[in-house]
């Protein structure tokens, strides 16, 4: 098979040739690029790593030095309240855009060698046809002629359709190379373990060692607003802790005269009910009273 394929390979012609050596050298490129996209990021992990001990850090790296001026400026203006993974992405999107662009080019260099060989796959079909077009078209040889011109044409023909199929070829085996180096090489996930270690760094370290500090300072602030002040401010709370006493007072009474005010309403409440009652009973007296003058009206005028 191998004896095959490279058999088929002085068949592509100029065309092909340029369209495999495009492939070989993307390929190439990339697996240059994330190799060194990777070693950037250990050589910041193992900064950071070199320094996980030391308040202020020394970072070699510029871009590590400036997240940690800007976390500590943070922590001294908001009180140790920092969100560290804005401030790390924000300088990874400013400081290393080169590294972004480098995984970008990797993640596309997979999509880009199939695109390769499917623009030689199209190229070769391409010639494939027009040289058998060519060959069906073209006037009638001489008798002794047609042997070779028929050997000739079938010969472009098929160096045509062996472009199209080696180009394929190689675009798969590249996607094949860049997919295996993704999975082994990834670098998004040597990112990833760069910002854990940096965040962890900032968050368990630098911000630990300046918290005590920001609370001695406010612990030391409440004790000077109570000295000097807290004389003069000892008489107003003696003045306010009266007027509460007197307030309180007053809501007493108020409780009581709503408790007074509560027995008077129900026993109006009950005057009312029992007033009813006599209402409604001297309205059925008066109805029996109508009933019997009508029946004496009645006896009355039928005597007559």
């Amino acid at each position: 098979m191998r004896d095959a394929v490279f058999g088929s390979l002085p068949l592509v012609g100029v065309s092909g040739y340029v369209v495999m050596m495009a492939i070989v050298a993307l390929v190439a490129v990339a697996l240059l690029v994330t190799a060194y996209v990777r070693r950037r990021y250990g050589a910041m992990i193992a900064d950071v790593r070199r320094n996980a001990g030391h308040v202020p850090p020394a970072f070699r790296s510029e871009t590590l030095n400036q997240i940690a001026h800007e976390v500590q400026t943070a922590a001294e203006q908001h009180g140790g309240d920092v969100n560290t993974q804005a401030i790390i992405e924000h300088n990874i999107q400013s400081d290393l855009g080169g590294l972004l662009a480098g995984e970008r080019f990797v993640k596309a260099a997979t999509g880009l060698t199939i695109i390769l060989g499917l623009l030689g796959t199209f190229t070769g079909l391409t010639l494939s046809i027009g040289k058998l077009a060519a060959l069906v078209s073209g006037s009638a040889p001489a008798a002794g002629d047609i042997t070779e011109s028929l050997t000739r044409g079938l010969t472009q023909a098929l160096s045509g359709m062996s472009l199209a199929f080696a180009t394929s070829l190689f675009g798969i085996a590249a996607a094949i190379v860049m997919t295996l180096a993704g999975v082994f090489f990834n670098v998004p996930d040597r990112r990833t373990a760069f910002m854990v270690q940096l965040e962890d760094y900032l968050d368990n370290v630098l911000l630990a060692a300046h918290r005590p500090a920001a609370e001695a300072g406010a612990g030391a602030g409440r004790a000077v607003a109570v000295g000097p002040a807290g004389a003069a401010l000892e008489p107003l709370v003696a003045r306010f802790g009266q007027s509460v006493a007197a307030l309180e007072a007053a809501v007493g009474h108020f409780g009581e005269a709503l408790r007074t005010f509560s027995g008077t309403t129900r026993d109006f409440r009950e005057f009312n009910l029992h007033l009813k009652d006599n209402v409604q009973r001297m309205s059925l007296a008066f109805g029996d009273l109508s009933e019997a003058l009508k029946r004496e009206v009645g006896t009355l005028v039928t005597r007559k």
